[in-house]
């Protein structure tokens, strides 16, 4: 029973966390809405997280906190590739176009794409203060059950990733129209603004 509870806690918080609106779940939306490498990206980020959430319980917290200049040069390099994603993401929209999946040459390369996920996981910094350290600690507090939390915890993130990067597909009879895309990408692009100066503000 101790163990169930670690799971369906590590379970409710993971989500908790994840559903929040952010450069991943942004990124994610979009290639499942495009119909463009959605396996990769999400095994990208479902992968990630489970590293980050695993480092958190085996003791990496502790590393973060006895070496405090991480955080900052992890902040800084975040914000620059937020902004540099943000202008990406106005200048698309600007420049709206149809939902044509099919259409190669608008296509992103796979290896941009997975270049793309990771940068927006590991550049992040709220990603490790999420995943690293709050996760990490709770999954303490469960002494030798804290390997079931975590693992409930890596469970969330697989499920949320592939809901949202699959599903995002029975949105796209609304985004088969210039608008709709001109709309997310803006969306896009303030979220991604609003992150990096959130963390250029500290």
């Amino acid at each position: 029973m101790p163990a169930l509870v670690a799971v369906l806690a590590g379970l409710g918080l993971g989500l908790s966390l994840i559903v929040a609106i952010g450069a991943q779940n942004a990124y994610v939306l979009r290639q499942g809405l495009r119909g463009e490498h959605v396996l990769l990206v999400v095994a990208v980020c479902a992968l990630s997280d489970a590293v980050l959430v695993l480092s958190g319980v085996l003791g990496a917290g502790a590393l973060l906190e006895r070496l405090p200049w991480l955080l900052p040069v992890f902040r800084v390099g975040g914000a620059a590739f937020l902004l540099g994603y943000a202008v990406v993401a106005a200048r698309r929209a600007l420049r709206p176009g149809a939902l044509r999946a099919d259409d190669a040459g608008t296509r992103t390369p796979a290896r941009t794409a997975g270049a793309t996920a990771l940068a927006l996981t590991w550049l992040n910094p709220h990603v490790y203060l999420d995943t690293v350290v709050l996760l990490g600690s709770i999954a303490q507090t469960h002494g030798e059950h804290r390997l079931w939390f975590a693992a409930g915890a890596v469970t969330a993130s697989l499920l949320w990733f592939t809901a949202l990067g699959w599903g995002a597909r029975l949105l796209r009879p609304l985004f088969a129209r210039p608008g709709a895309w001109r709309v997310l990408d803006g969306l896009v692009a303030l979220v991604m603004l609003v992150l990096a100066v959130t963390l250029l503000l500290g």
